[in-house]
């Protein structure tokens, strides 16, 4: 009788944007995994998607179904990849069929941040002076902080965090709004100015956390990534995730959370508001973790009865949705 010779165990390949904070996510999860499973081999293979090639429009008008993660997740279907690393406020809450949410990470502190020029390095959101100019690309952010801050300048910016730090610095942007998870994973804490407060302006859904999405026909793979998830920040995102989806809002529109686990209880406090911050709906909802997706619904369903619909088919007409 010949010899039993065991075929090698599957390289698994990881799909990842090729932006720098892309890839310092996917790496590090890449690193963990190789931690838990050090037998196994795990290969990093980057694309561009059609977010990163489109930087001269604000993201609101190129649409925002995959923007981010279109040419991930078509990797994976092809099955040229095996799962794909999303920052998870990117990832769009309904995905492809055949394609699952199969884990997110440990939340990262999800608020925004306000990054200043130089010249205001002693004030603050509340303080800046009457026609400070304002960088963002989140329409979430614009319509917020317009609430607050009606005179305030505020203007479109896109590009990679350094791009954007570089056009803040040379003087374009008296500010930048940014997330401080990006910025911490990218080892520029020291930028931050100030921490935005849920007072000011909530959250987008996921901000913080990273997603990892996979076949949902590949149980080898779910096995191996199910090691990383953290279940207290998969419960509130999936409460934020769900009621995104219920209120059939996109990344690019303004709805922000917040979500807090004590004990057993998840408490998910949402807002949707409009572009120009005159209107803004906003409530709460508590109750068991365990049924995260359950309340994210029923939150949603709150704020439609407040008016947040009429708010988001106003948006829609408006950036031509």
């Amino acid at each position: 009788m010949s010899p039993v010779v065991s075929s090698p165990p599957r390289i698994i390949r990881i799909a990842s944007r090729k932006s720098q904070l892309a890839l310092v996510q996917t790496e590090w999860v890449q690193a963990e995994l190789q931690k838990h499973f050090p037998d196994r081999t795990f290969e990093v293979h980057t694309m561009s998607t059609q977010g990163d090639k489109i930087l001269d429009v604000a993201l609101a008008k190129i649409g925002d179904k995959g923007l981010f993660t279109k040419e991930l997740e078509q990797g994976m279907i092809e099955k040229k990849t095996d799962f794909a690393v999303h920052s998870l406020k990117d990832l769009p809450t309904r995905l492809p069929e055949g394609l699952i949410l199969g884990c997110v990470t440990e939340r990262e502190n999800p608020a925004d941040a306000l990054v200043v020029h130089k010249k205001f390095k002693d004030k603050q959101l509340e303080t800046l002076p009457e026609g400070a100019v304002i960088g963002t690309s989140s329409l979430r952010r614009l319509a917020q902080l317009r609430h607050h801050f009606p005179h305030l300048a505020f203007k479109d910016i896109r590009g990679n965090l350094n791009t954007r730090l570089a056009k803040l610095d040379a003087g374009e942007f008296d500010a930048l709004i940014l997330a401080v998870a990006g910025l911490q994973r990218l080892g520029m804490s020291d930028r931050i100015h100030q921490v935005i407060p849920p007072e000011i302006s909530l959250h987008a859904v996921g901000q913080g956390a990273l997603g990892i999405e996979c076949r949902s026909d590949d149980p080898e793979i779910l096995s191996l990534i199910k090691v990383l998830e953290h279940t207290p920040t998969a419960q509130r995102c999936y409460a934020e995730r769900a009621f995104l989806r219920e209120l059939e809002g996109g990344c690019q529109v303004p709805i922000g959370v917040n979500t807090v686990i004590e004990g057993e209880q998840l408490t998910l406090i949402g807002v949707v508001a409009s572009l120009d911050g005159q209107k803004l709906v906003k409530d709460s909802i508590a109750g068991k973790a365990t049924e995260a997706e359950q309340l994210g619904t029923q939150l949603a369903q709150k704020l439609r009865e407040q008016g947040a619909a009429e708010i988001l088919a106003q948006i829609f007409a408006e950036v031509g949705r």
